[in-house]
């Protein structure tokens, strides 16, 4: 019995994708529920999983583009394992009966000659990176363009799971050293640092191609303007501090500063609703609930999972929220229905040394808060020059529908909040 493998659908606007990544070969045995693929669209990458245990059968190669719904594999159920398995126990049997001396005499020979075989391996590994794959295990995909271009696979690193060969690494591969011309013959100008391209050129993703489109539409078809501020993040790093183990102790998760700002984020909206609509033609959208998008980055491109009803959740819930959706992303298991709805987003750049940015409008939403990184700093308090760790936040605002009055106000009011994080706790 045959089980189609299909593209699965991962929402309406979503009709095709690109097959980036095949886990398993064509013919191997899979179990239910093993990861067999990833799938990578314009907004969600997503791994899919076997639905029965069989042999695999691949009809569609890693890094094509096709349609939901479309048949990519089928898994052949029943038949397959008992018939790999009679065949070599037969074998031996009638070997067996017909010399027994022989059989006994080949084992000798046999286990001397891999001897010899196992101390020459390592040498073509010094010589040159060996790749993880086995000659015999490489895809027809990756055997068929190598042989057309003349591509040697065994002086190739793959980056596909287990260290396999992907049709990527080979058409990396022709880049670095073009097909028929030798490594040495290239002229020096067209070579970067030890040896490499100095060009490189790959296709954009799905996700890359959309995350331009979406930059490039929020700088055209916005009024976009950004106000900026400090804060003082001296009282919120001594509550953590202090409390952090019971907090991890009692919750079973770490309390970070995200979400001390999604909590001021969300008394802020409250108070400038404006900051938490959207223009829709020539009417304001006004939201009377505070879904905060947190962006994370990740290999394939920024994402902004949406933390749903943000102004329901405490601290706990909103840092199991953001683990959850990191957990999410590293497997592959981000869904869009995590990516829609949001109205408010918060960008952290300082979990990669940012300093001050200027962050662009996640559309339709009318305001990006984006917070830095942490820096002690001289400050002035109480007439006195002391060292404070300070931050820079800064807002990006639509001021079509927000003016810089109500734009430096609640700017102004994530800082008080957050510089007193026992607000927070009263809703003061």
């Amino acid at each position: 019995m045959a089980i189609e493998v299909k593209i699965p659908s991962v929402g309406e606007s979503v009709q095709e994708a690109v097959l980036t990544e095949w886990f398993k070969q064509d013919g191997d045995v899979v179990e239910k529920d093993e990861p067999l693929f990833v799938i990578e669209t314009d907004k969600v990458t997503l791994e899919v999983t076997a639905e029965a245990s069989g042999t695999l059968k691949i009809q569609v190669q890693a890094g094509e583009t096709v349609a939901v719904g479309t048949v990519v594999a089928t898994i052949e159920t029943g038949g397959a394992k008992p018939a790999a398995e009679k065949k070599p126990d037969a074998a031996p049997e009638e070997k067996e009966s017909r010399d027994k001396a022989g059989e006994a005499a080949k084992p000798e020979k046999a286990e001397e000659k891999p001897a010899p075989a196992e101390k020459k391996a390592p040498s073509p590994e010094k010589k040159a990176p060996a790749p993880a794959t086995a000659p015999g295990e490489y895809a027809p995909a990756v055997r068929r363009l190598a042989a057309e271009k003349g591509i040697d696979l065994s002086r190739i690193k793959g980056t596909g799971p287990g260290g396999r060969i992907t049709k990527g690494d080979v058409l990396l591969a022709m880049e670095q050293a073009p097909a028929g011309v030798p490594e040495e013959c290239v002229p020096p100008d067209e070579l970067g640092r030890e040896g490499e391209p100095a060009e490189v050129r790959k296709a954009m993703s799905p996700i890359r191609k959309r995350i331009a489109e979406r930059l490039l539409e929020a700088k055209q078809n916005t009024a976009m303007l950004t106000t900026f501020n400090d804060v003082d993040m001296s009282r919120a790093m001594v509550l953590r501090t202090q409390y952090k183990d019971a907090f991890k102790e009692k919750h079973d998760i770490s309390l970070g500063f995200m979400s001390f700002f999604v909590k001021a984020c969300v008394a802020a909206l409250r108070e400038i609703p404006e900051v938490n609509g959207f223009v829709d033609g020539s009417d304001i959208v006004y939201h009377n609930y505070q879904h905060i998008g947190v962006a994370v980055g990740s290999p394939r491109g920024l994402v902004v999972p949406v933390i749903r009803h943000a102004e329901r959740l405490s601290f706990a819930g909103i840092e199991k929220a953001i683990v959850n959706y990191v957990t999410k992303i590293k497997e592959n298991r981000l869904e869009l229905a995590d990516l829609e709805g949001g109205t408010f987003t918060i960008s952290n750049g300082g979990v990669y040394g940012s300093l001050l940015s200027t962050p662009i409008l996640n559309m339709p939403q009318s305001g990006i808060l984006g917070m830095h990184r942490i820096e002690k700093r001289p400050v002035v308090v109480d007439e006195q020059i002391v060292i404070r760790p300070m931050m820079y936040l800064a807002l990006s605002y639509d001021h079509r529908i927000v003016d810089g009055r109500g734009a430096v106000t609640f700017l102004k009011r994530v800082k008080e909040l957050v510089e007193n994080p026992e607000r927070l706790l009263l809703e003061v």
